[in-house]
């Protein structure tokens, strides 16, 4: 605390004053090849102008440290398992469970990825001497206020950081899995009842390919596959990955816009922090010159536009990711059993560092398939981690992605677009792509392998070779389309194709409700404008709500409903979800509180057997075709109860809630509140650092996507120009500056939360006259 509050070198320090027009500075950083000049315009965003590309990628370095430095380093630590190192021992469970599910181990494949590109080796190198030219120029009193309260000091940054920033994102995005919570249904209910109760494609949906989209290839032969295989149980139950991660983008064509040019939107939904997840900056140097949200701790810009083309992205959410239950011949784990044989393990040690000076060994062994990440007397860190089993996943192999972004910042036209994505990798990603050649299009991008149908849907037996992955869909025949007849391309996390596409990709992908209503939207929109497509980022229109409460009001009891004001209001509600309706946070707890009616007494989270709930698409199927089903029933009571008697309990125990926790029907009832969206800092339980219950519609499966702790982390709308000239409009939910005493720190939320976007200013060359130009900086070599 005397360190702190020290006014030589405490928090005092960390006070920034706000910048005023026509402020120039000269910075000297050694290691350049040349000067370049940074233009910092209002917002606090730099355009970097450099004359070479080494020295563009050490000024974004340098400039991104110079904002972010603790976000970018706190965030490799989580990562690369480097958490006990700040906060002791408490941290050293999911140290582990990072590093046994492969995150070191796959940083150092996808380093050695980015070194077999001459240019991206050059790029990430760059980057990380920039970041440590602007540790190097530090003194104790000028370290970020995080390292001051946590009391440590910043290391040198390597390109491995860089890597383990990157390849957190498939830890985010790509790390989900059900294999385990399936496979315990198989055993307990069998396999019928769990292909009935969990089936393979929706009763809705509306693909991100198009229906009838053609396929132009000739697809491989898909492997005959393994038998079933039932696997071993596991008896542990904590959180999982927030389900509300996702993301809407699309483009529509010139012939629906106004401008008669295609426009591009992207809104990212990821985990609301401060500092914000993104960086926006411009990067100009002889062959590029590129506008959009970077990721602090990675060169390139991951989303946004040039003078010819924009692109965004969206996950994917396809199932790259399976279990194999390993047979170990000893105790010593030196050989597993496979295909008829012995083969040897590899092994792997990792060392842990606490804080305090103490030092932990862990054993990780290595199988063909990948790291077994938990051993059967391991107590897994999450619910969904089978013990016993070793992963195969795509996040763990060699990979290019900063090649890819590379190539993508430079790109001009559509096959420069897709020649970019070939080396996309991990984790898959929906690329939405308009061009101000008129072009659409959209690629489900990444590295899929090439399975039996439902290949990883349960468990498998690592004993068997028919269970081994044995490739991968070519990149070309991945899903896409361009310039598809209805005159616009769109995702939203739902299933990519419909089941014409000749390869399985998974079976379970986000609800479909964000995905109808973006389309159902674009079909019927003309003369589009940049303020139309913000306001269908911004639109609020509940589709759940919309198909659901009718076939519970058929059901509802009305003379056993205890709250009639409740349903009064949800009777005459226009299924938007405002920010100060009530009637979402009605609804909302309805439908939670009866899901887990219907299907907590046979599929609950129990911790000894955690198993999956059936979705609310198969619900809602359930409701229209089969009303005395047995689900309706709970097994746990005497009496056998109906369908209607579940919709009126589920009704009467939601508002019982909502009044226990909010008091008696009014304005704490309004969705804002009771949904409780904020924008929270890295540092759990921070809240003077946070910006809690925002006045914020939206919600889950909402186009707005704004939940508790997630939403759309970068809203950004592009308009092409034949001329090279487009507009663009963005805002994410923060500021540039991680600085809590900057005045950057979060002066973009309130914008953001009012569903409103910045102009993001493009520059053409340094000496383009802007009145938005508050700064100068000369960096000099």
């Amino acid at each position: 605390m005397g360190k702190l509050l020290s006014p030589f070198q405490g928090f005092w320090q960390n006070a920034e004053r706000k910048q005023t027009a026509g402020l120039e500075e000269e910075l000297k950083i050694p290691g350049l090849q040349a000067e370049v000049q940074v233009l910092v315009d209002e917002m606090g965003i730099p355009h970097i102008f450099a004359q070479n590309e080494h020295d563009l990628y050490l000024a974004q370095g340098y400039l991104t440290a110079r904002d972010r430095l603790w976000q970018m380093e706190f965030q490799t630590h989580f990562a690369g398992g480097r958490i006990a190192e700040l906060v002791g021992e408490k941290g050293l469970e999911s140290d582990k469970y990072q590093r046994r599910m492969g995150a070191v181990y796959g940083a150092e494949q996808s380093l050695e990825g980015m070194k077999s590109d001459p240019k991206a080796q050059v790029a990430v190198e760059a980057y990380s001497e920039g970041v440590n030219k602007y540790i190097e120029s530090l003194s104790p009193k000028d370290y970020p206020l995080e390292y001051k309260l946590l009391n440590y000091a910043p290391e040198k940054w390597t390109p491995l950081k860089s890597a383990l920033f990157l390849k957190n994102m498939s830890f985010v995005l790509a790390s989900g899995t059900d294999d385990l919570k399936m496979t315990n249904i198989l055993r307990v209910y069998g396999k019928d009842v769990a292909e009935d109760l969990f089936p393979n494609y929706p009763f809705e949906e509306s693909p991100i390919i198009p229906k009838g989209t053609a396929w132009d290839f000739k697809p491989l032969q898909t492997p005959e596959g393994p038998k079933d295989f039932v696997g071993l149980g596991s008896a542990i139950n904590q959180a999982e990955k927030d389900p509300n991660l996702g993301s809407n983008n699309w483009a529509v064509a010139g012939s629906k816009t106004f401008s008669g040019m295609p426009i591009l939107a992207n809104d990212p939904h990821l985990t609301l922090s401060l500092p914000s997840i993104w960086y926006q900056i411009q990067l100009h140097a002889p062959g590029v010159n590129v506008y959009g949200a970077t990721m602090p701790g990675a060169p390139h810009v991951i989303a946004g536009f040039n003078s010819n083309i924009a692109w965004g992205v969206t996950n994917v959410g396809s199932d790259v990711l399976d279990w194999y239950q390993v047979k170990f011949k000893d105790a010593s784990k030196k050989e597993y059993f496979h295909d008829g044989k012995w083969k040897k393990t590899t092994l792997r040690i990792e060392k842990y560092k606490i804080k305090g000076g103490k030092e932990v060994v862990d054993s990780i062994y290595f199988t063909h398939h990948g790291p077994v990440v938990y051993l059967t007397n391991d107590k897994p860190f999450k619910s969904n981690i089978p013990v016993g089993h070793a992963l195969r996943w795509t996040a763990l192999e060699k990979s290019k992605e900063v090649s890819m972004f590379y190539n993508l910042n430079r790109a001009k036209n559509y096959d420069e677009y897709v020649d970019a994505l070939k080396d996309m990798s991990a984790p898959a990603q929906n690329f939405v792509f308009a061009s101000n050649e008129g072009d659409i299009a959209l690629w489900v991008n990444g590295k899929f392998p090439l399975k039996s149908h439902l290949q990883g849907k349960y468990l498998l037996d690592g004993t068997d070779a028919k269970a081994d992955w044995v490739g991968y869909i070519p990149q070309n025949q991945n899903p896409h389309v361009k310039n598809p007849s209805r005159q616009f391309v769109s995702s939203a996390n739902q299933f990519s194709t419909d089941p014409s596409y000749p390869y399985y990709l998974g079976w379970q992908f986000s609800p479909s409700e964000r995905g109808r209503r973006i389309n159902e939207r674009l079909e019927v929109m003309q003369k589009i404008t940049i303020d139309s497509l913000r306001n269908l980022q911004n639109d609020n229109f509940n589709m759940r709500a919309r198909r659901w409460i009718p076939i519970l009001l058929t059901h509802l009891d009305v003379e056993k409903v205890q709250n009639k004001k409740a349903l009064e209001l949800l009777k005459k509600w226009n299924l938007v979800n405002d920010p100060h309706q009530i009637a979402p946070t009605i609804f909302d707890k309805w439908i939670d509180v009866l899901m887990d009616t219907i299907w907590n007494d046979e599929f609950a989270a129990d911790e000894h057997i955690p198993m999956n709930q059936p979705s609310i698409d198969r619900t809602l199927l359930m409701f229209l075709q089969t009303p005395g089903a047995k689900w309706f029933d709970n097994i746990k009571t005497k009496q056998i109860e109906t369908i209607n008697e579940d919709v009126t309990a589920a009704f009467n125990q939601g508002m019982k809630d909502l009044q226990d926790k909010n008091g008696a029907l009014g304005e704490n009832w309004e969705w804002y509140k009771a949904k409780e969206t904020g924008v929270r800092h890295l540092i759990p339980g921070m809240d003077a650092l946070s910006r809690l219950k925002i006045p914020i519609g939206g919600g889950s499966g909402i186009v707005n996507a704004s939940s508790t702790k997630s939403g759309p982390s970068w809203r950004l709308v592009v308009e092409l120009s034949k001329k090279g000239n487009p507009k663009a409009y963005g805002v994410y939910p923060g500021g540039q500056s991680g600085n809590p005493g900057s005045s950057h720190y979060d002066d973009l939320i309130d914008t953001w939360a009012k569903g409103e976007l910045k102009e993001l200013l493009f520059l053409k060359d340094v000496n383009q006259n802007s009145n938005r130009i508050k700064k100068k900086l000369f960096l000099l070599k």
